[in-house]
């Protein structure tokens, strides 16, 4: 595995979108849709062939000496949060890729056909909406509704396809179906602390968390700030902050669960200093890995916005913008992994996810596994994101293993000298 040259593309990759606050390559933006196409370029240059399907995921395949198998699947996402860091996402693409090189230079052929995906729209920062590829590739995406969706600017889901030559019409034609793969395996950055403070070099997930994400509307009455006594104001962003502080209440309420909430946008209107709000909308999170502990803050949050709409003499509207189910990820595959990690002395752990990765979905289609490389101070989507590259070394060879142990080893060098 040679790690510089896996650093230098990392590098490559995240030119695109950069700038002094950090890397933002929103989904289906011009920098995400160029570092799809540069990344394309390097699968090319390895003799892989690519192909980008009606979502926008970037499929490159090599071929196996039986191609007729189901494909061993690996990758992650290009997309990132508005200034995010040099990681996410893009780590488990650019160490695939490595993975291909190292094979290459090996002389190495696999049984299995071996697939890199770089899933579209895997954050939700555009359109609040996650996962969107691979939602697409599992058959699980609800086009209706999301056809109505857009992003900050106003800008439809359907227009924004448009602009990338992508067809929003056309998004089923990305189904795949379960007998195409074998199995799907996803390095990524932990974006959390738990290594770091357990002095583990990899992180085996178990299982992931899935967000129930809401819209919430409050519309009261705009008047003026100096004019207008405290006890006649109509007032949309206080109404929001006491929304979002009972939420609070609710989610530490199951913090013995794990479960998490977070008001993570609120847009105030018509953002005048002395003018009271009439318009907050309000983006909020709810997750974990227990469905009972997501459904009571939820219905804690229900009863929250009707007891504020009363109280404070406003009108509440919210709608649900995604409802998705924890996963469990898949035994034989951790157990493989677990043996890799001890066969090479790594040390690792067993974890749960609490973000959603696209893992979470490829779990609907095949035998699925996540592997986390340890994040400093468990820092993620932030410009301060790092990974040292020794510990990044570490999860890319445990993924060569995989893939080589899933796809099956046919001819080149000897097998013990790559495992």
């Amino acid at each position: 595995m040679d790690l510089r040259r896996l650093e230098k593309t990392l590098h490559e990759m995240n030119q695109f979108g950069r700038s002094k606050e950090g890397v933002t390559r929103l989904a289906y933006s011009k920098e995400e849709r160029q570092a799809a196409e540069h990344f394309s370029s390097l699968c090319r240059k390895e003799g892989m062939d690519v192909r980008i399907d009606t979502c926008g995921n970037v499929i490159a395949r090599r071929e196996g000496s039986n191609p007729d198998l189901p494909v061993v699947a690996c990758g992650s996402h290009l997309d990132t949060v508005i200034h995010g860091g040099n990681y996410d996402g893009v780590l488990g693409v650019v160490a695939a890729l490595e993975v291909i090189r190292s094979l290459n230079e090996k002389g190495v052929t696999t049984e299995h056909p071996i697939e890199i995906i770089a899933f579209a729209c895997e954050e939700s920062s555009r359109f609040g909406v996650s996962t969107i590829g691979s939602k697409a590739m599992a058959g699980i995406l609800e086009k209706e509704s999301l056809s109505e969706i857009s992003d900050s600017k106003g800008n439809l889901i359907n227009d924004v396809f448009s602009e990338c030559s992508l067809n929003f019409n056309e998004i089923e034609k990305s189904i795949r179906q379960k007998e195409e793969f074998k199995v799907f395996l996803e390095m990524h950055i932990e974006q959390g602390p738990v290594l770091e403070r357990q002095l583990k070099q990899i992180g085996i997930v178990t299982g992931i968390a899935a967000p129930t994400r809401f819209e919430v509307k409050i519309k009261g009455q705009a008047s003026h700030s100096g004019t207008t006594p405290m006890d006649y104001r109509r007032d949309a962003f206080l109404s929001a902050a006491e929304i979002a502080l009972q939420l609070e209440q609710a989610a530490k309420m199951e913090a013995g669960n794990g479960t998490v909430a977070t008001v993570g946008a609120c847009e105030v209107k018509p953002g005048s200093m002395n003018v009271i709000p009439d318009l907050a909308t309000m983006k909020i999170d709810i997750r974990g890995t227990s469905i009972d502990s997501k459904n009571r803050v939820t219905e804690r949050l229900f009863a929250v916005v009707k007891q504020v709409e009363q109280k404070r003499n406003v009108s509440i509207e919210y709608s649900k913008l995604s409802d998705e189910h924890p996963i469990n990820l898949d035994r034989e595959v951790i157990e493989s992994l677990s043996q890799s990690c001890e066969q090479k002395g790594y040390t690792y752990t067993h974890i749960a996810s609490g973000a959603g990765h696209d893992a979470m979905n490829m779990a609907m289609l095949c035998p699925t596994g996540l592997l986390f490389v340890p994040s400093k101070n468990g820092l993620s989507h932030h410009p301060g994101e790092y990974t040292k590259m020794e510990q990044i070394g570490i999860g890319a060879d445990l993924l060569e293993m995989a893939i080589i142990e899933w796809a099956g080893y046919s001819q080149g060098v000897n097998r013990s000298k790559i495992l």
